[in-house]
């Protein structure tokens, strides 16, 4: 009598079929990852610019104009006076990836810098939601 080696039809199928479930589930939790990735690189890039802004807002009195490329965006700020109550911004701009159209907004009002971006996720160091 001969032994047979190898696996059954449906112990192959039972092995796809558990492959598809955790590609299912794993798949989008990766796309997420990446866009929050890229949602901090561009809050990393942006928020370099604040000590150049404080610096040039000390020795000019004026808010720069800031327009400058990073990895997967650009990143613009536009000239203005610095007034009591008024809020200057400086903005990054996902421009490619999962992240698409993405923005990241620092605000600076009297002083205070607070961050807000646009892409329904939770990322540290910025937890607002809400883009001017």
């Amino acid at each position: 009598m001969k032994k047979q080696n190898g696996f059954t039809l449906i112990e192959l199928m039972i092995v796809v079929a558990v492959i598809g479930v955790l590609s299912a589930i794993a798949i989008p939790q990766y796309q997420e990852y990446v866009k929050k990735s890229a949602v901090g690189t561009a809050l990393a890039s942006v928020s370099a610019y604040k000590t150049n802004i404080e610096d040039s807002i000390a020795t000019t009195g004026s808010f720069p104009t800031v327009s400058a490329a990073f990895g997967i965006g650009k990143i613009n700020a536009t000239s203005a006076a610095i007034a009591s109550g008024t809020a200057n911004y400086i903005t990054a701009e996902i421009l490619e990836g999962s992240a698409k159209n993405t923005k990241v907004q620092l605000k600076r009002l009297d002083g205070e810098w607070t961050c807000s971006h646009n892409s329904g996720l939770t990322v540290t160091g910025c937890p607002g939601t809400s883009i001017n």
